[in-house]
């Protein structure tokens, strides 16, 4: 069983609405089926292509082994539970991360939001209605803890927006920096959100990720001297 895998990126591609990576690991190729925000990631150079690391769900069929691999370890559990839940499959439980954020479905859930559930292609009353049942007390975790705790801080009106933050700090842990640091980051960051919307209509998790880095440059430079 294959629970993580660190590698060369050796190419990407998207086919229908599935987003693909191989990663060459010690001589094997590795085809693993990713999310669409890591995928855009890849697309915009945004991640070397020399070290790359994935947290692995390796689903085992008669004929096949499916790899999908997400960029932290909350990623893969949620979408495990997801998997255990009768009747969803492993492209409904893609399906339903590659449109939310964690947090958003666990608030979805937890609020009983059937219609937000229902948007996700393949969902329809039912599947919604059991996914609400079955997953409104598996929760209870430091995802919840965290994002209660830093409600105050972080109050994002634009639901757009509010998803790139949380894949800003994804990737800011991938990149193996501090939760302090990132905090902090984000904290000084969601204070420009609304200039960068003014002045960039089209507003990217790009321009988002560029400007963490600068502000951690800036960090650097001053505990350097």
């Amino acid at each position: 069983m294959i629970s993580w895998i660190t590698g060369e990126l050796i190419e990407f591609w998207q086919s229908n609405q599935k987003y693909f990576i191989l990663i060459n690991c010690q001589g094997l190729g590795y085809e693993i089926q990713i999310l669409e925000s890591f995928f855009l990631k890849l697309k915009a150079n945004q991640i070397s292509y020399k070290n790359v690391t994935l947290w692995i769900k390796h689903i085992k069929k008669e004929d096949s082994d499916l790899l999908f691999g997400f960029i932290s370890k909350d990623q893969k559990n949620f979408f495990i539970e997801i998997l255990n839940i009768r009747g969803v499959g492993s492209q409904i439980g893609m399906g339903i991360l590659n449109k939310f954020s964690i947090v958003k479905v666990i608030n979805a859930i937890n609020t009983q939001d059937k219609k937000l559930i229902c948007s996700v292609p393949g969902i329809g009353q039912k599947m919604s209605e059991r996914l609400i049942l079955e997953l409104k007390n598996k929760f209870k975790s430091e995802i919840q803890f965290e994002e209660e705790k830093n409600k105050d801080e972080f109050v994002i009106k634009d639901p757009e927006i509010n998803k790139m933050m949380e894949d800003l700090q994804l990737t800011l842990q991938s990149l193996n920096y501090k939760n302090k640091e990132i905090k902090t980051i984000l904290k000084s960051i969601n204070k420009d959100v609304d200039l960068l919307s003014k002045k960039d209509n089209n507003l990217s998790f790009e321009n988002l990720l560029k400007l963490a880095m600068d502000y951690l440059d800036k960090d650097s430079s001053n505990l350097a001297r």
